[in-house]
């Protein structure tokens, strides 16, 4: 492919601006400068260089991301900045968005990219795919509450009673979760019908997908194939 599509395709401008950028020596492959805007080069495992950040090749970009509190899952959002302002611009100009949402307020495991195929398989209501969560709640946890959360709990709204897939103490006050829908609030609304009520919210995994060790809040990072088998999609 040619080098000012890749860039292109890769959200770095017009194929005029990638031209340029090119011509201007601001890109390199291997850590050599290439100044081609038209020199073909294999995709595969391909790395460029812009301005001294690396970039992999990446025909879709799919990332996972720590969600700090105080940002929402929209590209439009309406009362605190959009997650999304937390990428590099190139991501961002390539249309990516979340895979589902987390509220203002929670933390922890969101995923985001621009493949349409891959956000309608995670987000499907049919495929259930469980989502962990830890909740710090304001009154002490007792066994009444869990076996209640695992036997269904009727919301507001909802024809028929919802039950969590599984349901922990983890302390006094920490509730882990794992449900297989999408609904709005769901965690939190769950918890209140039961008598308590959720002070912060955390998601630990989607499937069998962790949160990994060392990520920090507002950091992200490229997924890869054995993300995408523990996510149970094909990559």
């Amino acid at each position: 492919m040619q080098l000012e599509r890749i860039l292109q395709s890769h959200g770095f401008g017009t194929r005029k601006a990638c031209r340029a950028m090119i011509r201007r020596e601001r890109v390199s492959v291997a850590g050599q400068i290439v100044d081609d805007p038209f020199a073909d080069l294999a995709t595969d495992g391909l790395v460029f260089s812009v301005d001294g950040t690396d970039w992999p090749f990446r025909e879709q970009a799919s990332l996972l991301l720590y969600k700090p509190a105080g940002y929402e899952c929209s590209r439009k959002p309406q009362h605190h900045p959009s997650v999304l302002e937390l990428l590099p611009l190139p991501l961002r100009e390539r249309g990516v968005q979340p895979i589902g949402r987390l509220d203002e307020d929670t933390t922890g495991l969101l995923l985001i990219t621009d493949d349409g195929q891959l956000n309608h398989e995670l987000s499907s209501g049919k495929r259930k795919v469980p989502k962990v969560y830890l909740a710090t709640v304001k009154h002490a946890l007792d066994a009444a509450q869990i076996e209640q959360l695992l036997a269904g709990v009727l919301l507001h709204d909802e024809p028929a009673p919802i039950a969590a897939a599984a349901a922990e103490i983890v302390d006094d006050h920490r509730l882990r979760l794992t449900v297989t829908e999408g609904k709005y609030h769901q965690v939190k609304r769950m918890v209140a019908a039961v008598g308590n009520r959720v002070e912060s919210l955390h998601r630990e995994a989607l499937a069998d997908l962790r949160l990994p060790d060392g990520l920090k809040p507002g950091e992200w990072r490229w997924l890869d194939a054995e993300d995408m088998k523990q996510l149970g999609v094909s990559p």
